[in-house]
């Protein structure tokens, strides 16, 4: 029920916002080349990720890959007018039906950012967390254990995985074979079990973001070059190390706008998040990053 309200509140909110004009504002300032839109989903339904590529379409946007991107911060080619970048975080089982086949139907390029765990084990550990907690055990919530030394974090969870089963919830390797199969899907790296990496040791955050790429690699025969950080967080250390293991690129989560400027920070490029559950008026204003402008 208060999900519920929420939705029905925010797409009210939402609807002012593009009524007043403020989506509209940012489209004219994309479309004559002031930013870039770089955009993230994790696990939406088809009908919010379908909704999404169509409105961009509509309102003339063109869609970047992230080849694009690093030919952009490279200089060999122009700084876009009205791009937009589209990413999708984790390489949940839904992501298939409702993304990748989306994006092959629509032909639009899409980079997944997959945990290379998750696609071993089936599963990521904040659903067990959440579990354990709506049967009412005595565990810290998900983001208390993103706050604390990772392995404190992973001695939590060895207990609760103990008590606590729960469905494949992320793509298997066959899934990811094929996927990665389609010209208009890309798959880089997550880390291999979605740490918060500035929560773990040197040598513990450096082999997260090695084992990612190198398992990828490996498994699908192709080379990856970009890389999303678990949360958003991340510190000099870990832009040190994309740089020793020869990524080119690397995502926040940092809701501003993707400027020529923020190109020199390669290793830092923001994103706007659109969340599941949500509205098409909130959808707008959050891909618009209008959203973001007013709550964070």
């Amino acid at each position: 029920m208060k999900r519920k309200f929420r939705t029905i509140y925010a797409s009210l909110i939402g609807r002012l916002l593009i009524a007043l004009g403020f989506p509209k504002k940012i489209k004219r300032k994309a479309l004559r080349g002031d930013f870039i839109l770089s955009i993230y989903f994790h696990n939406p339904d088809k009908w919010l990720f379908e909704f999404c590529v169509k409105w961009l379409r509509e309102n003339r946007f063109s869609f970047l890959s992230e080849d694009d991107i690093i030919a952009i911060a490279n200089k060999e080619i122009p700084f876009p007018k009205g791009g937009v970048l589209l990413t999708v975080d984790d390489g949940w089982e839904s992501n298939e039906e409702n993304v990748i086949a989306v994006a092959k139907k629509q032909k639009v390029p899409v980079t997944i950012f997959v945990t290379t765990g998750a696609i071993e084990s089936g599963n990521y550990w904040w659903p067990y967390v959440t579990k354990a907690r709506e049967h009412k055990m005595s565990f810290p919530t998900v983001e208390e254990l993103k706050k604390i030394p990772n392995i404190e974090r992973e001695q939590v969870l060895k207990i609760i995985k103990r008590k606590i089963s729960i469905e494949k919830q992320a793509l298997d390797l066959g899934q990811l074979k094929k996927a990665s199969k389609s010209k208009y899907i890309k798959i880089s790296a997550h880390t291999a079990n979605h740490p918060i990496l500035v929560n773990c040791e040197d040598e513990e955050a450096f082999q997260e973001i090695k084992k990612s790429k190198l398992q990828i690699e490996e498994w699908l025969k192709i080379p990856v070059n970009s890389f999303a950080y678990p949360n958003g967080d991340y510190s000099n250390r870990e832009i040190e190390y994309l740089k020793q293991l020869n990524f080119s690129s690397a995502y926040t989560t940092e809701p501003v706008y993707l400027t020529k400027e923020r190109f020199q920070k390669i290793y830092q490029l923001p994103r706007f998040c659109v969340f599941e559950d949500i509205s098409k008026a909130e959808a707008i204003c959050r891909m618009t990053g209008v959203w973001q402008r007013f709550f964070k």
